[in-house]
């Protein structure tokens, strides 16, 4: 069966229609519909959901576009058709205290005992089943720079004045760009909430060509030659190095920050049990063995093993006892603030 992209309201409603259609017939539900990231989703079909639809005859219709995007629209509208939503720690955090989840039944997900411990963590909070783990880097182009880079503190250098790009606030590390900054002034975030982070942003503002939404404009700005360096997530890194080649990919010493990616089932989904299934599915040892290597997604499951080219660049073994937490509770009390003052520092 053939993945359908939900790409325009009309198409939505036809798929309503055809689902509709499907269950009168059937007298069951033959879709599943599942908000995920818009990152290589010709790979995703192949080795995600290409397998499923032929295990259990249903037909998965994707969602696409960026986490806060997914996510405002799924919280404005959880009665809506998605079954499934793929989310950064940030905003599954935020949808569990709203009671936007199918609180978990461990009994239907036989892979959750399989997960490693902090991953574990993450279900027990209501914040949803974590697939994979990434956190920051820095990727940047050596002789462009003009410099090594080995630190994130290295990204203040005034040598790379409008040469660097950054996460935004919305995106997925935005708030680890805010621990970042707030390292950089030796300061704890949560006990100014966030006021040292600002005052190093502005100090780092030159340099700045443009804070980036979607990982994909990074790699255009490299091979544009717009930027030399750039803050990002380790999934991004295959992308970029084949758009820009010169490019390497560096995790400080002194520490990065982490993020775990969690698949959640809407509570108000009418395909629960196919939900639960794919869920399993996501968390097996099969399915993450293989999307090590084609998404570069570090295993969340313990009994997945890496080594050689498929563990590099990805939060695992001595990289992943670099990574420190960012407290997405904390963060989601203070995001309303933080996007305001974002955008009034950096995106005038």
């Amino acid at each position: 069966m053939k993945k359908k992209a939900v790409l325009t309201s009309l198409m939505v409603m036809s798929g309503l229609v055809l689902a509709a259609c499907g269950q009168e017939a059937s007298g069951e539900n033959k879709e599943l519909v599942i908000s995920t990231f818009g990152l290589s989703e010709d790979i995703m079909q192949e080795d995600i959901f290409a397998p499923f639809e032929e295990e259990y005859d249903v037909d998965i219709v994707l969602e696409t576009g960026t986490s806060s995007e997914r996510y405002t629209k799924f919280e404005n509208n959880p009665n809506s058709t998605v079954d499934i939503i793929d989310l950064p720690q940030s905003n599954s955090s935020q949808g569990a205290s709203e009671g936007l989840f199918e609180e978990i039944d461990t009994e239907k997900i036989p892979n959750l005992a399989e997960l490693i411990d902090s991953a574990k963590e993450l279900s027990e909070n209501g914040s949803g089943a974590a697939y994979t783990v990434n956190s920051i880097g820095i990727i940047y182009d050596e002789e462009a720079a003009g410099m090594k880079i080995d630190e994130f503190s290295d990204l203040w250098d005034p040598s790379l004045q409008g040469k660097i790009s950054i996460p935004d606030i919305s995106t997925t590390f935005g708030p680890s760009m805010m621990y970042v900054a707030s390292d950089y002034k030796g300061v704890d975030i949560t006990t100014d909430n966030g006021a040292a982070a600002f005052k190093a942003l502005e100090e780092l503002s030159p340099n700045i060509v443009k804070t980036y939404a979607k990982s994909s404009d990074l790699a255009n700005m490299f091979q544009s030659g717009e930027i030399v360096a750039a803050v990002v997530g380790d999934f991004a890194i295959p992308m970029i190095s084949e758009a820009h080649p010169a490019v390497q990919y560096v995790v400080p010493v002194s520490g990065t920050y982490a993020n775990f990616n969690t698949v959640n089932i809407n509570a108000n989904s009418e395909n629960k049990e196919m939900a639960y299934n794919f869920v399993n599915w996501r968390l097996s040892q099969e399915l993450q063995t293989i999307t090590a290597a084609s998404l570069n997604e570090a295993p969340t499951n313990k009994q997945v093993e890496l080594s050689g080219e498929v563990a590099e660049n990805k939060t695992y073994g001595e990289i992943a006892e670099l990574t420190k937490p960012v407290d997405f509770k904390f963060v989601n009390t203070q995001m309303d603030d933080w996007i305001s003052t974002w955008n009034r520092t950096l995106n005038q």
